[in-house]
């Protein structure tokens, strides 16, 4: 008997342990679900199919517990991943095939391989790939738009309906330009229009539900046509099931003040690489819910996996880590690939990458300067530890090629300008370089009047948020021809390089971008990405956010310089170029010049507070003779400085610098007709400045002594004065 209760307490415990796995809100298998309909959704696979096989399971466990079931797939199912893209996705539609897809509409990677590829596993696909908006010539580029269900429980209770399939627009410069040719992508209110005539044809036809499967996503990269855009624009449409951004249901839930719905659309979403399954349960009284679930939460729903899906899934992972898992090389650092950092910044994955594309381009041609690669097309991050080569096909799945061109400086910033024209949000154009300094101010507005031929991206009206400081260890001229090693995609005009595509000269090399970083790891690097070369980024790219400060401006790059060399920093949102420095400013900015040393002792001033921010660079100042005051006991500090006593602090800072007397010629001023308005103590010190070209007239002929030194004045002479 006491056996017995204790059997029986573990196995209530193991219930109710059960229990607490299963997502509240979830439809469970497990009950009777006749008249139900479950639409199973995924999206952004990107080569996860060991997940398959669970969702096989799934499907099979919704249909014996009586609803009629549906299983779709939003997009970007045959890349990402060696097991997918190896075979140019004909192993993803397999996997999709066994575990009964049916319907999925493309994303834009299923154009990575061509869109003649694309036709070739849509005929092979045991369901219809739809995409409504994506046009050949006037007809549809794949075999339809729409498609019709009625799926049906067990007591034959039955539903119709109709799903119509959408592409993003993005995919015209986010897939190679000479993979899509002769095809269109409705953008915008095209897209609107497209998607409210497929909601109407479908009603038209009787269907009691729509459901939109749409490779829109939400992120901001893509406003304009994104899924929550549409939707504003859109009625008819019961059920979103979004891809391309990749995001979860929490992240659609963010995006609709936690309704989960657009107007009366419900949205959803499952993340990527199989992380969750979506279901969507339209219930026999009309009620609609919408729900992730993990993997773990699958099984605690008590599904088997399909054994068919698993085992195929696990030969084409074994024929993979076969021909792909042999370790070549090993990282000292973790090297960083995610998705939210290569869009926005430099990272050392991207450091290398760019590098191993410099390195191969110069073993052919001397004349190289730099390399640039977008971070879109870094797909993943590499542990420390040992490198495989699938590691490295992880990270660089598409295939490309690297592309040679040569373009003007000017073209280059145009490039640089357009491909981070919403830093610091992520966008896939974002440049991964080598061989190449440049800043990007993003507090500056990106201006633009048109869009590039066939893009969804602007083109720069102007420049105004990039500055090229060196392109191949020199200083970068606008009117310079260089050399430029990127990949095949970008060469063609892809993503926001249309610079590239438009450039005069270019040419493909055919080598491989990932044997092109395997080679360079093992050749250049020996086999081992060292800590010492990779543990941080080679700072080729700084960012900078002053609101009121373009590249257009005359001091913009004085600002740059002492902005990252630490000399002076910003006033909130913006430099302040125009704001007076006062004299607490200037002595503090050569007191960190100096290295900021430590000072004891008794200010000699009367209005410099001891524990005013400048106390310090002001004692240390008088102590080395850079200021004796505007008086005996006052310092003035908040008093503008003059252009004069400006040009004196820099005079005395050289002699303190130099540890002897600064002389000048004594001629320098001659021809400023102001020359004589100079005060007799500042004489030398401006006819110093302007001999050592720290200063320079306020016009051709006049010094302007007495006007106070604005911030973009002080930041050019500090530029002046440091540089090499």
């Amino acid at each position: 008997m006491k056996q017995w209760k204790k059997c029986s307490a573990l196995f209530l415990a193991l219930v109710m342990l059960l229990a607490l796995a299963i997502p509240a809100g979830a439809v469970s298998p497990q009950e009777d679900l006749s008249g139900h309909t479950i639409i199973l959704h995924t999206n952004d696979v990107h080569g996860g199919i060991a997940g398959y096989a669970a969702v096989a399971g799934l499907k099979q466990a919704y249909l014996e517990a009586g609803a009629g079931v549906i299983l779709a797939d939003a997009g970007d199912f045959i890349q990402g991943d060696p097991t997918v893209s190896v075979s140019q996705g004909a192993t993803a539609v397999e996997l999709m095939n066994l575990a009964g897809y049916d319907v999925a509409i493309p994303g834009n990677h299923e154009f990575d391989y061509g869109y003649e590829n694309l036709k070739t596993l849509a005929g092979q696909a045991g369901f219809p790939i739809l995409a409504a908006n994506i046009l050949q010539g006037e007809d549809l580029a794949l075999e339809g738009g729409t498609a019709i269900f009625q799926p049906m429980g067990a007591e034959g209770a039955t539903v119709t309906v109709g799903v119509f399939g959408l592409d993003t627009p993005e995919t015209a410069t986010k897939a190679h330009p000479d993979k899509i040719q002769g095809l269109s992508f409705l953008a915008g209110e095209e897209l609107f229009a497209c998607a409210q005539a497929q909601v109407d044809q479908l009603k038209a036809q009787g269907c009691d539900y729509i459901i939109c499967l749409g490779h829109l996503g939400i992120d901001a990269e893509s406003a304009g046509n994104r899924s929550v855009d549409l939707l504003e624009k859109v009625t008819g449409i019961d059920v979103f099931i979004d891809g391309h951004s990749h995001s979860t249901l929490e992240d659609i839930l963010a995006v609709t003040d936690g309704t989960g719905k657009v107007g009366e659309t419900y949205l959803t979403s499952t993340g990527t690489k199989l992380e969750n399954v979506g279901v969507v349960d339209i219930a026999p009284d009309g009620t609609i819910t919408t729900e992730n679930l993990t993997m773990d939460e699958v099984t605690a729903l008590g599904v088997t996996p399909d054994t068919a899906v698993a085992d195929r899934a696990a030969a084409i992972q074994a024929e993979i880590d076969a021909d792909y898992g042999t370790v070549f090389a090993r990282t000292e650092v973790a090297l960083e690939g995610e998705k939210e950092n290569v869009r926005t910044q430099e990272t050392n994955l991207g450091d290398l990458i760019a590098d191993a594309m410099l390195w191969q381009a110069g073993q052919d041609n001397a004349e190289v300067d730099a390399a640039v690669t977008n971070g879109g097309g870094i797909r993943a991050s590499i542990a420390a530890g040992d490198i495989t080569k699938k590691d490295i096909n992880t990270v660089l799945p598409f295939g490309n090629t690297l592309y040679v061109v040569e373009v003007t400086g000017a073209e280059l910033l145009e490039a640089l300008e357009a491909s981070t024209y919403c830093t610091p949000e992520s966008v896939g154009a974002f440049p991964q370089v080598a061989g190449i300094q440049f800043t990007i101010n993003t507090g500056a507005p990106f201006v633009s009047s048109e869009s590039y031929p066939g893009s969804t991206y602007g083109k720069p009206a102007q420049i105004n948020r990039v500055m090229i400081q060196t392109v191949g260890g020199q200083a970068f001229d606008a009117d310079e021809t260089y050399t430029i090693v990127t990949n095949d995609f970008l060469g063609a005009g892809g993503d926001t390089y249309y610079a590239f595509k438009a450039a005069t000269a270019g040419y493909d090399t055919g080598l491989p971008l990932d044997e092109v970083v395997m080679d360079y790891i093992t050749a250049q690097l020996g086999g081992v990405v060292t800590a010492e070369q990779y543990g941080q980024t080679g700072q080729r790219i700084w960012t900078l956010s002053y609101d009121d400060v373009t590249a257009q401006d005359w001091f913009a790059g004085a600002v740059n310089y002492v902005t990252f060399n630490g000399l002076m920093n910003g006033t909130g949102t913006g430099f302040s170029p125009n704001t007076a420095v006062t004299r607490a400013m200037m002595v503090t900015v050569l007191y960190r010049m100096a290295g900021s040393p430590a000072v004891t002792g008794d200010n000699p001033f009367t209005d410099v507070a001891g524990d005013a921010w400048y106390a310090d660079a002001v004692l240390w100042a008088a102590q080395n003779g850079l200021t004796s005051g505007t008086t005996a006991t006052t310092f003035s500090p908040d008093t503008p400085l003059p252009r004069e006593q400006l040009a004196t602090f820099f005079y005395r800072f050289a002699a303190f610098e130099s540890g002897q007397e600064v002389t000048s010629s004594g001629d320098n001023l001659t021809g400023f007709a102001d020359a004589g308005q100079i005060s007799s103590y500042a004489v030398q010190a401006m006819d110093w400045a302007v001999g050592e070209g720290l200063i320079s007239g306020t016009t051709d002929t006049t010094l302007s002594p007495k006007n106070t030194a604005p911030r973009s004045q002080v930041a050019t002479i500090l530029m002046r004065y440091t540089a090499d």
